[in-house]
């Protein structure tokens, strides 16, 4: 497991076995009105939270797969034919269900996260960190600055674009005549998906719409081994810089 870390005042653990409730209740409030978000996936995954004090901040889940001719086993292989990122070699990470507390705004949550998964990603020998980017909502509307700046700017190599299935929207088709602004992505773009792309990440040619979280995502992969230099260094600044400690983990709930 990996040992409990403390960035300021905010704590990153794994969750123990079955200990795991926090996690749980805070997908529940993000991703389903506080109805549960437990999938046949969690068994396999290593589940994750962010907290300060009693309070559970941040969650999220990973799926260790020893090298991408697994990668049919991932959640994102649900809604994207992988089939041509088989071909990139080394063990890969799913990163999944990460959500923030929509009371909680502080950037350190974010960084204390990204510094744990620097850590086992450096532990794992993990050459492709993958997973779906989330956008509320199944409209595209509200999220256009967002899909402009992506279709433009963001697209995967042709080599390891996912392919389609499911439920997809064509973001570049829909957003060939809107302005790329952007300040205006910036502000549009997902905090998590924002640090895959300033790490050299790319998303798929489409979006695809989940109807059983009410959300839209796309494909987001970064290869360890082509983040820029100076982002690497700052990530493994930021890995070294948290203080491993000891916490009692909170009990689940009966």
């Amino acid at each position: 497991m990996l040992s409990p870390l403390r960035l300021g005042r905010f704590v990153l653990s794994e969750c123990a076995g079955e200990r795991d409730g926090p996690a749980q209740s805070l997908r529940a409030l993000c991703f389903r009105d506080g109805r549960s978000d437990r999938d046949d996936l969690d068994p396999a995954c290593r589940h994750f939270i962010v907290t300060h004090g009693a309070d559970t901040v941040a969650a999220f889940r990973v799926l260790l797969l020893p090298d991408m001719a697994g990668i049919e086993a991932s959640y994102s292989a649900r809604f994207y034919d992988l089939s041509r990122l088989a071909g990139l070699t080394g063990p890969a990470m799913e990163l999944g269900r990460f959500c923030l507390h929509p009371d909680w705004h502080d950037p350190d949550i974010l960084r204390l996260a990204w510094a744990g998964l620097t850590r086992l990603v450096d532990a794992g020998g993990v050459s492709v960190l993958f997973g779906c980017s989330s956008f509320s909502g199944t409209d595209p509307t509200p999220h256009l600055d967002a899909f402009a700046r992506l279709a433009r700017h963001h697209l995967a190599p042709e080599a390891s674009a996912p392919l389609r299935k499911g439920e997809v929207l064509d973001y570049p088709a829909l957003t060939q005549d809107h302005p790329d602004d952007p300040k205006a992505a910036l502000a549009a773009l997902p905090p998590l998906l924002r640090t895959y792309l300033a790490m050299g990440g790319w998303v798929s040619d489409h979006a695809v719409i989940d109807r059983d979280l009410q959300t839209l995502h796309v494909f987001t992969g970064v290869e360890i081994a082509r983040i820029p230099p100076a982002r690497a260094r700052l990530l493994r600044a930021l890995a070294d810089s948290v203080t491993d400690t000891v916490i009692d983990l909170p009990a689940a709930p009966d």
